[in-house]
């Protein structure tokens, strides 16, 4: 676009912002103009925000569906970036930059607009802009000079396209190059199209490479626990693998909280949070009573019962289970160790053990403090049996009603002596 060009647009521009009718104004960039001022925006008085600080900036960085797609970027346009004047752009789905690069009078001059990493450039935050614009079109989009709805902006062309989730479709991003506008390059637009392409390339690369990663850690784990239909699920709500394969739809469409609950064709289900941040693994469950059953009296392991398996617990998981359930407001590791292991016991090793419970219990075993829900036992019941019924089983069969009878944990033999005293609360 040359300076005659620039000229007529900036005139047609001044006549739109003043209320008048476009002339010579491409109909995308109009109805961007018309957006930004339903919103509100004033061209001359309006910078957009800075929203989040440094610290959210880099959490997104690291963690945010684009981390692997900056690397890409860099890679592509970095050579872009680092000629004269020319910043280099990647941002989220609501227009919130998160990675600006470029010579550093080109980003002292940016931060003066604030094209910094924090700041909100979508069309309701910036009005007509290559990263609002781009997103709100869904395709890639250059907006040239005048066309901003920002004066701030208009000697600056800007160059963008979206970046989309390979498997949705859903938006998850933006990169753009902006330049001064008398520098613009005819092939700009195509080449930060192809660089949203390879990004979006590169995403798919990388969740097959981390689906692949969430079935080595924890498919094995998985079925073992279930023995019947079970499925792999991400946090994001993909089905990374279903056993058997058609008993689940590839994406799950409900919620993802830990507990049973019930899919829309009325089948039950259980799903269980194997990391803090997903996966989760979902069960199909065949029983109404979702209930844990614990037997532990005259037994020198206890057993448990989750959706009508039985396996039989390690003497230390037993001891930790007893406890556990003895203690419904929960008790921390530290309490844990001195329970089992007495003054010198190290929370991290009760740690280590809860962890490895946890594969077996699933969300009944809840931290922060520990404690176990949706579970119940044989011994907590015996508050109700009378006192001397009690006694007579405990002489006549020391192994009968005897509270892991092998067990020298300090607070198992305590709670092994509450037992056959005079019924009390445990």
């Amino acid at each position: 676009m040359d300076d005659v060009d620039q000229k007529q647009l900036m005139e047609a521009r001044g006549d739109v912002l003043a209320g008048g009718l476009a002339r010579r104004v491409r109909s995308d960039v109009r109805a961007s103009w018309d957006r930004a001022q339903r919103v509100g925006l004033h061209p001359d008085r309006h910078l957009p925000q800075v929203v989040m600080g440094d610290d959210e900036v880099r959490h997104r960085q690291v963690t945010g569906h684009l981390a692997a797609v900056w690397p890409v970027m860099m890679s592509v346009l970095g050579g872009a970036a680092a000629e004269p004047g020319h910043l280099l752009f990647v941002g989220d789905a609501d227009g919130h930059l998160l990675w600006v690069r470029g010579d550093s009078a080109a980003c002292r001059a940016a931060e003066r607009a604030h094209l910094v990493a924090g700041a909100g450039w979508s069309e309701v935050a910036a009005g007509t802009n290559g990263v609002g614009t781009a997103l709100a079109l869904r395709k890639p989009f250059q907006v040239h000079g005048a066309e901003h709805y920002l004066s701030v902006a208009v000697d600056y062309t800007c160059t963008a396209a979206p970046i989309r989730d390979p498997a949705t479709g859903a938006l998850v991003g933006v990169v753009d190059v902006t330049c001064p506008r008398h520098r613009t390059r005819s092939l700009a637009l195509p080449l930060v199209a192809a660089a949203a392409r390879l990004a979006e390339a590169s995403l798919a690369e990388h969740r097959r490479r981390c689906d692949s990663e969430i079935r080595a850690r924890y498919l094995d784990r998985v079925l073992r626990r279930c023995g019947g239909r079970a499925a792999l699920v991400t946090a994001d709500g993909r089905v990374v693998h279903a056993e058997p394969a058609d008993w689940i739809t590839s994406s799950w469409s409900q919620e993802l909280s830990e507990g049973a609950t019930t899919l829309p064709d009325g089948r039950r289900i259980i799903v269980e949070r194997l990391a803090p941040n997903g996966p989760f693994a979902v069960y199909s469950s065949q029983h109404d009573d979702t209930l844990a059953r614990v037997t532990v009296l005259g037994r020198k392991f206890a057993s448990i019962t989750i959706d009508g398996v039985n396996r039989q617990l390690s003497l230390r998981h037993s001891e930790i289970v007893v406890l556990l359930l003895a203690h419904p407001d929960g008790l921390t590791a530290e309490e844990l160790a001195r329970e089992i292991y007495g003054a010198t016991g190290k929370p991290g090793t009760i740690r280590a053990e809860l962890t490895r419970l946890r594969a077996l219990l699933g969300y009944r075993l809840v931290a922060n403090p520990y404690r176990l829900i949706a579970t119940t036992a044989d011994f907590l019941d015996l508050e109700h049996i009378p006192t001397a019924e009690r006694s007579i089983h405990s002489s006549s069969d020391p192994e009968g009603p005897l509270l892991l009878p092998n067990s020298r944990a300090r607070g198992i033999m305590r709670l092994r002596n509450r037992l056959l005293r005079p019924a009390t609360t445990l």
